[in-house]
């Protein structure tokens, strides 16, 4: 917590951001701006609420002090930018961005929240560094709603692309050490990704659908029919990374594509060995490296997969309970934080070997002993009681306000 300290102007606000980091570290079975403020000793949640919607302090200066923390201790010339979107399922329809959207989450359309976020990833370990709400053009295009959620004036629609090349640029712009940019097809089909990458010469390892079109020495074409011109000595079995049951067992081919162009350009084919499933990936290097590396790439995907559930299990990362624009970069940045905090103590312990009868810490376990060990959830009865009664009187409030609502209805 000192890092951030210098970002917040009073020391009445820094000491609620240090009180809502232990409220998202904590056990607490739900994670809100009530929750924390109860744990945290408060009479009320309003000293959290106006954290996130009113106090001075600035969330992207946290987010990049976040960044600097996550690199100091897991940086690595070959760390890999890793970028994915989420999506946190919502009832209303007031909170900024959300509508009906594909949510990989939910795997289906739902109502709900969709952000970007960009994970890095080292031999370290892996957290995440930035972040983007994303904003349909339904909300774009209806200012009135923007102004009433929050949004700054002028903020323009932009595609999830766009938006994880603004948190790369940054990244890389501010001295982030990586080699290697991976995500999945959303990204991958995006060629002005590809080109800032390029010109910055940085890999990729990016995800393409079967009807992608790639470029050959024989023209352009699908890149699913190619797969059936490849002779069986071009697959070679490599594992993607461990997984929670082994290594991760999958058969690759690659080929050279977009002839004459600078660097080193290949497809990279994935086939599940059970079903014969294909998953394919436009590759670029500005220097030659083995189909090994590429496989490696391509597995580290998957990390920023583990740090959303770690996020969302451990930091109330997808929990907030905001409709404004601010709060939600506010909550959003702190449990990145939070994160962070879990990742490089895991990076520690993992600097010397476990007892031989023992795994390694893991951020779940060090969550469970920080709690067990750091934060006292112990609280008197009366304490308890007079929350009760503020919780109840609130509801009662609430319930009395959408029934007059509901009986002025035609």
């Amino acid at each position: 917590m000192g890092r951030i300290a210098g970002r917040f102007a009073r020391v009445e606000p820094r000491r609620r951001a240090r009180a809502f980091v232990l409220g998202l570290l904590s056990g607490l079975r739900r994670k809100n701006c009530w929750t924390i403020a109860e744990q945290a000793g408060d009479a009320t949640p309003d000293g959290m609420q106006h954290l996130l919607a009113a106090a001075r302090w600035d969330a992207d200066a946290v987010r990049d002090d976040v960044r600097a923390y996550v690199v100091e201790h897991l940086a690595s010339a070959d760390a890999v930018l890793v970028v994915d979107e989420t999506g946190d399922v919502k009832k209303g329809a007031a909170s900024a961005g959300v509508q009906r959207q594909y949510s990989g989450t939910a795997g289906r359309v739902e109502n709900c929240q969709v952000a970007v976020f960009l994970s890095y990833a080292s031999p370290a370990g892996h957290a995440l560094i930035d972040r983007e709400l994303y904003l349909p053009r339904s909300w774009t295009a209806d200012l009135a709603r923007c102004a009433v959620a929050g949004i700054p004036a002028g903020t323009a629609f932009a595609t999830k692309p766009a938006l994880a090349r603004g948190m790369i640029a940054r990244a890389l712009d501010a001295g982030t050490p990586a080699a290697w940019v991976t995500g999945d097809e959303v990204y991958g089909t995006d060629p002005g990704l590809r080109a800032d990458l390029e010109r910055r010469g940085i890999g990729y390892v990016l995800a393409v659908a079967a009807s992608h079109r790639v470029a050959t020495a024989a023209g352009p074409c699908p890149v699913r029919p190619l797969t059936a011109l490849l002779p069986r000595r071009a697959w070679q079995r490599y594992s993607a990374g461990e997984g929670a049951k082994g290594h991760r067992y999958y058969d690759w081919a690659w080929l050279a594509i977009d002839p004459g162009r600078p660097g080193h350009h290949w497809l990279l084919i994935r086939r599940n060995r059970r079903t014969r499933e294909l998953a394919f990936y436009r590759c670029y290097s500005p220097r030659h490296v083995p189909l090994p590396a590429l496989v490696k790439i391509a597995g580290i995907r998957w990390t920023t997969e583990e740090n959303f559930q770690a996020g969302k299990g451990l930091t109330g990362l997808d929990e907030h309970q905001v409709r404004r624009w601010a709060s939600w970069y506010r909550w959003t940045t702190l449990a990145m934080l939070a994160l962070a905090f879990l990742t490089i103590a895991a990076a520690a312990e993992h600097t010397r070997p476990p007892p031989a009868d023992q795994i390694p810490l893991t951020r779940n376990e060090i969550a469970a002993l920080f709690i067990a060990l750091i934060i006292n959830p112990g609280k008197d009865a009366p304490y308890r009681l007079r929350w009760s009664a503020w919780r109840r009187r609130r509801q009662h409030r609430a319930k009395t306000s959408h029934y007059q609502r509901q009986a002025r209805q035609p």
